[in-house]
């Protein structure tokens, strides 16, 4: 009887080599760092220049003109927005800080029957709602 011989498995076109393998991965890693460089090229020449200036009525709809908020910047030290639906609170204490050139306690929001936003800023003791209403024309 002849011996019979080792047959070494087939490989099948879902296996690849390691080499093929190492290939795809280093096309992978150079294609990414490609696109790191060029988001950091659009960084740089978003960046040159100076800086826009910042807008808070882009996150800050309108003041609330009602009985209830004008008493609240009167006793409270708060103002009252109505403001975008998608933005969340850091965002608007941001733009209410860098808007007005206050500091920002807390932020409180409501979503009212209308579908609205509203959100109540309390403002630091240092600062007057009532000084930033007058400029705004709320008083």
């Amino acid at each position: 009887m002849p011996a019979k011989k080792e047959q070494k498995p087939k490989q099948t076109k879902d296996k690849m080599s390691d080499k093929e393998l190492d290939k795809m991965i280093d096309k992978g890693i150079e294609k990414q760092k490609k696109e790191d460089k060029s988001k950091e090229q659009k960084k740089e020449k978003n960046s040159k220049g100076k800086e826009p200036d910042y807008n808070p009525w882009n996150v800050l709809s309108h003041p609330s003109m009602t009985e209830k908020s004008m008493n609240m910047v009167e006793m409270g030290n708060t103002l009252v927005f109505i403001v975008d639906k998608n933005s969340k609170k850091p965002i608007i204490k941001e733009a209410v800080e860098k808007g007005f050139n206050v500091k920002v306690l807390k932020v409180n929001l409501l979503k009212t029957m209308k579908g609205d936003k509203k959100a109540y800023v309390k403002l630091h003791p240092d600062h007057e709602a009532a000084d930033i209403a007058s400029r705004m024309g709320m008083l």
